[in-house]
């Protein structure tokens, strides 16, 4: 990275974030339908309509009290490795193969928004 006279590369720095961040946000609803809303609902109840068919009733995401109990470094890594992986149930898929990073981190905010105290 090349250095701006005058502090712009800070603002170039900040620029990108801010226009990149509503683009991760349509995408995490965009992910969350895709990949989610199956089995976890269009609320995040756990109630999609994949949801009888295992073994384990999905999170309820607007379940404050639970969710606050699930760090954002756990929700990652259930998404990204499968709930095996954090100790919660099987069922939950990976979905490394189909989603970045960044989007894992997105949708766990999108995931995060279903709480509401």
């Amino acid at each position: 990275m090349r250095r701006l006279p005058g502090g712009l590369l800070a603002i170039a720095a900040l620029v990108t974030i801010a226009v990149g961040a509503p683009a991760l946000a349509d995408t995490a609803q965009e992910n969350y339908t895709a990949y989610c809303q199956k089995c976890h609902g269009p609320q995040g109840h756990g109630d999609g309509p994949q949801a009888g068919t295992l073994a384990t009733k999905p999170q309820d995401f607007a379940d404050c009290a639970v969710m606050q109990k699930l760090s954002d470094d756990t929700m990652f890594k259930a998404i990204k490795d499968g709930g095996a992986a954090v100790g919660l149930p099987g069922d939950m898929p990976s979905w490394s193969s189909g989603l970045s990073d960044d989007e894992i981190h997105a949708l766990v905010q999108f995931v995060r928004a279903f709480c509401k105290k």
